[in-house]
């Protein structure tokens, strides 16, 4: 349950029980969760991690989506062992949690990750899926590392860079409409802004009626309003790495 006198606005939806298919490795300096497909891949996927973790179950389930559909992926946990954000945490200390877990401090994981995919697994082309905080870290490698193929980055944007509309690689953004931590006025700013300069291709997409977390944080099965729009959203993430990955 959540602290409830700062409730924590993140904490929405559903936690899956779920274990993974799997398997927790060492990358480098730092743990990861890794995943195959039943086949030969030379393509691969970073996903990163909510402000719950890099064990939440449902990212795992997300990465073994991904997997299922032909690509390697690897969710780091770019905390590097610090505690990820509790639902019983204060909101209200959440900045200063978060000061030592920047979404766009993490240059040294995703070197490490990349290195690893490419001599390690023969990884030829990389892309990136990051929920909450991971959208954030999404927006920011799409800002940074050329050499990503493409990102889906979902509920998150970076908003302290003044380029942070030069992606460099194709970017889907995918928000929930009546989601509290990003209102639609950001989400406005942010197409807007692209379409006055960016030179790669991207999609702004809101999802009606829909909350932060959606895309994995809500069962499938929940209801038949929310079912086909959570469906929606999963199908647009993998038919854009399908295009440019």
């Amino acid at each position: 349950m959540a602290n409830e006198a700062k409730p924590c606005p993140c904490d929405i939806g559903h936690k899956m029980e779920y274990g993974g298919l799997g398997q927790e490795i060492q990358v480098e300096h730092m743990k990861a969760y890794f995943v195959k497909p039943r086949t030969v891949a030379v393509k691969a996927i970073i996903v990163i991690q909510d402000i719950f973790g890099w064990q939440l179950p449902n990212t795992r389930y997300m990465a073994d989506m991904l997997a299922s559909n032909g690509y390697i992926a690897v969710c780091p946990d770019f905390y590097v062992g610090k505690d990820p954000w509790l639902p019983t945490n204060d909101w209200s200390k959440f900045q200063e949690w978060l000061e030592e877990r920047k979404p766009t401090n993490i240059d040294k994981e995703v070197d490490a990750v990349l290195r690893f995919l490419k001599s390690q697994c023969g990884v030829k082309k990389v892309g990136t899926v990051g929920f909450c905080w991971g959208g954030v870290a999404t927006h920011y490698m799409a800002l940074q590392y050329q050499e990503i193929k493409a990102g889906v980055s979902v509920y998150g944007i970076v908003r302290e860079r003044e380029d942070r509309y030069d992606l460099k690689s194709p970017t889907l953004f995918i928000f929930g409409e009546k989601d509290d931590i990003i209102p639609l006025d950001q989400v406005t700013a942010l197409e807007a802004k692209l379409k006055e300069g960016c030179q790669v291709d991207y999609q702004v997409k809101v999802f009606p009626g829909q909350t932060h977390g959606f895309v994995h944080r809500k069962k499938e099965e929940i209801n038949s309003t929310d079912q086909p729009i959570i469906q929606e959203a999963r199908t647009d993430l993998l038919n854009w790495l399908t295009k440019y990955v």
